[in-house]
Order: C-alpha cells, then structure tokens, then sequence
C-alpha cells in the first residue's frame, strides 16, 4: 500500500578498522580484545555496527568507534573496501565498511585497550578479518611508494633519519639514503622547522614537519 514501508531482510551493517603503527621499526597492527559475543575475548581489528541515529556516514562511525575502543582519534584514516556475505558472522547476512589508518606509536599511550602486535606475525582473527588485514597491508606498502603515507605514523616533527627509517618500514623494501633524500625534497612534501634539532651522540640533526597534513601524491615513486 502507498506510504507503507517495503518489509525486507536487511543485513547487518558495520565498520571494521586496521590501525597500523610502528614498534621496535616493526610494522604493527593494533588490536583489541572483544567485550561480547560472538567470540569474546577473542583479539580482533576494532570494529562496531553503525548506528544510523548517530552516524552521518560510515567514516564517521569508523571514527567513532576507533575513539570508543582505542581512546583517541586517527591521524590518517582512509577507505579500504567493502565486505560482504553469509559467511562472513555468525549473526546473519553482513556487510563490513573497512577502513585502514595511521596512528603514531606515542599516540597508544592513551590506550588502556589496545594491543599491537606484528603485521607478519599476528594471531588468528575471527570472522574475516585476515582477508581484511592482508588487503590493507597490501593497500599500504602500495601506496607508501609514491605519496606522503608514511609520515603519518611519525609525531609531528620529525628527523630526515626517522622518514626514511618509517618508509622502509612500511614499504618493506631498503631504500638508498641519499636517493631518498633528494626524491622527498624535490616532491616538497615537507618542510624544516625554524631553529629546532634533535640533539644527540652524533651532530644535531635538523627537524622537519609534514607541509601540509592532507595526504600527497608524488610524481614518480620512491
């Protein structure tokens, strides 16, 4: 009848998020025991159901729920893919929001929740949450060649050292200093702070900041 609401099955609708940082120049994955079943105690990525009285979008209910279950908000947060199917929970018919993000080590300080441990070395995850991890890495290592990626896993400033040190982390891949040096200097993704150094064993060496804190695309890779 006209103004009635069509009646059909509707599937669960949730975000799921893989948080990636850097410990002991180990890429990591950041993870969090589940509070109720299915599963419970289980670590998993951090994820929750949207709450369409709440939420305006998906990204802003992956935000919330990184807030909620991690403690603090992250730097980088991107889309990574959606998925889907009757297999994926064991609560019904579901469709996963996945999202990936950044998130300096210093940040996890604030976390009384989170667990971060290998990104090669990681225990076994419930529902399809490998499948989600291994397309997030493959997501990150891809484009951590040719944009500013990386640099959000650093705090605020930061050595020339320490950028490169975070790309070959996140890349997987060693990368000649001097090479890389020149191609993050011709892209001017970055900037040298005014009068500060990290002071050291060795001579002081000069810090620098992200340009511009929105994510930039190189012209050709590192």
């Amino acid at each position: 009848m006209p103004g009635l609401e069509p009646s059909f099955p509707r599937p669960l609708t949730m975000v799921d998020t893989a948080l990636f940082t850097i410990l002991d120049e180990r890429l990591c994955l950041i993870l969090t025991r589940r509070r109720e079943p299915p599963f419970e105690q289980q670590l998993a990525l951090p994820g929750g159901f949207v709450h369409v009285d709440e939420d305006a979008d998906a990204e802003t209910a992956a935000r919330r729920v990184i807030r909620g279950k991690i403690g603090f908000d992250a730097p980088y947060l991107e889309q990574l893919f959606t998925f889907s199917g009757v297999a994926r929970d064991p609560r019904g018919w579901s469709v996963s929001i996945a999202y990936y993000a950044l998130v300096p080590s210093s940040l996890l300080d604030r976390s009384q929740t989170a667990e971060a441990f290998p990104a090669d070395a990681l225990p076994a995850l419930p529902f399809d949450h490998d499948r989600i991890v291994a397309k997030a890495i493959e997501r990150l290592r891809s484009k951590a060649t040719y944009s500013s990626l990386p640099a959000f896993l650093l705090p605020a400033e930061f050595t020339m050292n320490e950028l490169h040190r975070i790309y070959e982390q996140t890349i997987g891949i060693r990368l000649d200093k001097a090479s890389f040096r020149h191609k993050i200097l011709e892209q001017d993704i970055i900037e040298a702070v005014p009068s500060r150094f990290r002071v050291g064993a060795h001579r002081p060496a000069q810090l620098y900041r992200l340009a511009n804190r929105v994510l930039t695309a190189f012209e050709r890779k590192i």
